[in-house]
Formats: C-alpha cells, structure tokens, sequence
C-alpha cells in the first residue's frame, strides 16, 4: 500500500506541467483562430478594395499564412510534449509500483519533453513578432 501511495505522489508532480502544456495549447489555438477569422477578413475586404489596396491585402495575407504555420508548428510541438510526458507518468507509475528501475527512460522522455515545450513557446514568440509587425499595415 506504501508504494502505491509514493507511485501516485510521484506520478502526480508531472501533472501539473501537464496543465501548464493545456493553458500553452488553449492559448496557441484562440491565436490561430484569430488568423483565420482575420484571413476571411481580408479575403472580403480584397474583393472589395482598389488595386493598391489588393496589393496590400495579398502582404497581409502572406504574413497569415507563415502566422499559422508557425502556431501550427507549435501546436504539434506542445501536443507532442504533452503526449511524452503523459508517457513519463505512466513509466514513473509502474517504475514505482512494480520496481523497475526506468531511469534510462525516463531521462530521455523528460529531456525531449522540455526541448519539444521550449520549440513550442519559441515558435510562439516567432509568430507574435509577427503579428506585432502586421501593425505596420494599419
């Protein structure tokens, strides 16, 4: 029963980095989703406008796309994180119930988890550098 106890303490830390990666997630997906709703913006606002203004809603336009590429990037990131360390808590549970010893797994997956979630908040940085230059068009 001891060891069932310590099992779940342990597997329950990650937990919480685990809600970290969902609030990166929430946050990449509202940002995308402010993309596309701005794309079909200026998608409506090009058909409309002279061609000057077409011009510059083509540079916006473009801008958009490397925007969501970039989020995109960084959601595969993050849920490719998020799925590796859900795999550590399952390792670390049964490390901890059944008495393994998987270190030589658990390191590597905790390492790579870390690299995948600092690529994901890079790509976000990048794709908000982005954004910000966008103002430059209004």
């Amino acid at each position: 029963m001891e060891s069932l106890a310590r099992a779940i303490q342990l597997s329950v830390t990650p937990v919480f980095l685990l809600a970290s990666i969902s609030g990166l997630l929430g946050v990449l997906t509202t940002r995308m989703g402010r993309v596309v709703d701005r794309v079909r913006e200026l998608k409506r606002q090009g058909s409309e406008g002279d061609l000057a203004e077409e011009r510059q809603v083509r540079q916006q336009l473009q801008v958009h796309r490397r925007r969501m590429a970039l989020s995109s990037r960084a959601v595969g990131c993050a849920a490719a994180s998020f799925l590796l360390v859900s795999t550590m808590v399952v390792a670390l549970f049964i490390s901890t119930v059944a008495r393994f010893n998987l270190t030589a797994v658990l390191v590597p997956l905790f390492v790579l988890a870390m690299l995948l979630l600092m690529a994901a908040v890079l790509l976000l940085l990048r794709e908000i550098q982005l954004g910000r230059r966008l103002l430059e068009f209004y």
